[in-house]
């Protein structure tokens, strides 16, 4: 086992094995539910939507009413972060720095069971059980943190 799934695997390294051997592949899924179909600048509203349940209107005023309060923008990493520290999340550190850097895909990979919020220095994506979504494939971004319910 290398030392990625050794420094970050959550589950019994038998239950990866198996989903290899049955052949189960870790995916990229097309999600974006901005109503008018945007892309760019609300990768975190998308990202807490799904890992939340809830449309995009309702996470986006929810972030908009924590950034109101911190007095900054609502994709600002603290606001986020704290709107997901008080529904019960937790930030865990990556490796960032190359040769060693660890993309969406290979954290995939590596957790096909759970859900995550991956942020890079300049987006974020949703991980659910193995699968990763977004508006677009960022599966070779290189995410600095990763955030999960509390256990």
């Amino acid at each position: 086992m290398g030392a990625k799934q050794a420094r970050f695997h959550r589950i019994p390294p038998f239950f990866v094995a198996y989903n290899v051997c049955l052949g189960v592949i870790m995916a990229f899924i097309m999600y974006n539910p901005n109503p008018s179909a945007n892309r760019v600048g609300d990768c975190v509203i998308r990202a807490i939507s799904k890992l939340m349940g809830q449309d995009w209107d309702d996470t986006y005023l929810a972030l908009s009413v924590k950034g109101f309060v911190l007095k900054d923008m609502p994709s600002a990493n603290h606001v986020w972060g704290s709107y997901l520290k008080d529904k019960g999340f937790y930030k865990y550190p990556m490796p960032d720095a190359c040769p060693d850097c660890y993309t969406v895909r290979e954290f995939c990979d590596d957790n096909p069971f759970g859900e995550y919020l991956l942020a890079t220095g300049s987006h974020v994506v949703a991980v659910c059980d193995g699968d990763y979504y977004d508006s677009w494939d960022s599966g070779g971004e290189v995410p600095t943190e990763y955030w999960m319910r509390g256990e």
